[in-house]
């Protein structure tokens, strides 16, 4: 009775207070109906589902399915996941009856008047404990609880995003160089060739001799260029190589030297949709509604606690004159009501509001952020296309100024700053070709990676069913 008193009183000093009213989060503006650079006619794009295999790429495939198996920042990050999910169960428990149970067994022996006094004593027990969550201050702690979980699993998925991109970016990049290398091949071949004639033009007399050092100039500025491709290859291996949870290595990601050509691109879809498609928001956006239940939590945490603990066992005693046994058990209502805290309660519901505010301030410029990675993404594909196409035509110009200035050399009509000028403009155009056909690859990579998708869950959920059959 004394317990339902103090309750309905409780009950009562508060009737009608709106503890909290959750708060949700909307975006600064409206998404607009259409990227801005989106220049796509009539096409419907590529799917994003294991975006990677638009590219045809039997290794590469086999790369990426080794990445997440072994990638050592996915362990990490699914270690982490496993502890967030513990954190949630830890919290969660506190919501539920507790029950305890524990015994005494003891012998002891005391001097008396007439004789030593000895005895034996054994106890067993249960003891319960409730918290009556009359505010929803522990519903809230295990609902921001949950919504972490939630956004750690989004994590690990946007971190899925993340490195199938980096795999592919470094794969291609390493084609790249190889690719380079075998032009640079190429053309320190023709410079060779060229200054072997202006050698034998030299020995003849019919050309100056700044005409055969400038030759052994330009083979020997191609010649240099190779070491530089031959580092970034080397760099870009060793990248890969631990990407894939090994040691740095060469040619993990094989030996091909042929870019291949660059996909359509990925189905873009309306900018309403990217929301509900990348990962990172959806964290964001799980973060934003747990600091909300926190600030419901801490709330609660300002009006009066009301707990229920009992205690039930039966007891044994022997003595030297006789025996008590029997059994014993209590009951306990507690109220803990704030009175005075200097303010910390308080404080607390102001932090939680403050960090709140952050979370959906972060969530908002997330957004923002992701918008402008997806515009970015797709006017740098539109625009490498173009420069792809211009330089093509440049390759062309300057490979036919290049013979014909070296046939007009030999026959002697000009000197031979065309040969040299013509012969440095062609191998930085096929060079530079190299590199945009390659950067367009990248930029596909990029926009897969802006879009974002869901193929991640089912590789996450994988990775998550072959971590639980190895700890069994």
């Amino acid at each position: 009775m004394t317990l339902r008193i103090v309750a309905l009183f409780a009950i009562m000093l508060l009737a009608g207070c709106s503890l909290h009213n959750p708060t949700r989060p909307t975006l600064p503006i409206d998404p607009p109906p259409e990227y801005l650079e989106n220049q796509a006619v009539a096409e419907p794009g590529l799917p994003l589902d294991q975006w990677w295999q638009v590219f045809n790429d039997e290794h590469l495939n086999r790369l990426m399915t080794e990445l997440f198996a072994h990638n050592l920042e996915l362990s990490q990050s699914l270690a982490r996941l496993e502890q967030v999910e513990s954190a949630f169960r830890i919290t969660r428990s506190v919501q539920s009856p507790t029950l305890s149970a524990g015994g005494i067994l003891s012998r002891s022996r005391q001097p008396g008047v007439a004789d030593n006094f000895t005895g034996n004593s054994q106890q067993l027990s249960l003891a319960a404990g409730y918290e009556l969550d009359l505010w929803g201050k522990l519903a809230a702690q295990s609902r921001a609880a949950s919504l972490e979980v939630t956004a750690s699993r989004q994590d690990v998925q946007t971190l899925y995003l993340g490195l199938s991109a980096r795999l592919a970016d470094l794969y291609f990049l390493a084609v790249e160089q190889r690719a380079q290398l075998a032009l640079t091949d190429q053309i320190v071949a023709s410079f060779s060739d060229t200054a072997a004639r202006v050698e034998s033009r030299y020995s003849k007399g019919l050309v100056p001799a700044v005409d055969m050092y400038q030759a052994r100039q330009s083979l020997a500025g191609a010649q240099a260029s190779r070491h530089l491709f031959e580092a970034r290859l080397a760099e870009a291996e060793h990248a890969t190589g631990v990407l894939l949870g090994r040691y740095p290595e060469r040619s993990p990601g094989g030996s091909t030297a042929q870019l291949p050509a660059a996909p359509a691109l990925f189905r873009v879809g309306i900018p309403a949709d990217l929301i509900s498609q990348r990962p990172d928001l959806l964290a964001a956006l799980q973060r934003v509604a747990a600091a909300d239940a926190r600030v419901a939590a801490a709330i609660a945490d300002r009006f009066p606690a009301i707990s229920l603990s009992g205690n039930y066992g039966s007891l044994r005693q022997e003595v030297t004159t006789a025996l008590i046994k029997g059994e014993f058990w209590s009951l306990l209502g507690n109220l803990a009501l704030p009175v005075i805290d200097g303010g910390r309660r308080r404080a607390e519901v102001d932090r939680n509001e403050a960090l709140l505010r952050e979370a959906v301030a972060a969530y908002q410029q997330r957004v923002l952020l992701a918008f402008q990675e997806v515009e970015d993404a797709l006017v740098n594909n539109f625009t490498t296309e173009q420069r792809i196409e211009r330089l093509a035509e440049t390759a062309q110009a300057t490979g036919a100024t290049l013979r014909l200035s070296t046939e007009r050399y030999l026959v002697g009509l000009v000197d031979y700053l065309p040969v040299l000028t013509a012969q440095r403009a062609d191998a930085e155009t096929r060079s530079s070709l190299l590199g945009a056909q390659r950067q367009l690859l990248a930029d596909r990579i990029s926009l897969a990676r802006a879009l974002g998708g869901d193929w991640m869950q089912h590789e996450m959920n994988s990775r998550l069913q072959v971590e639980k059959d190895k700890q069994r």
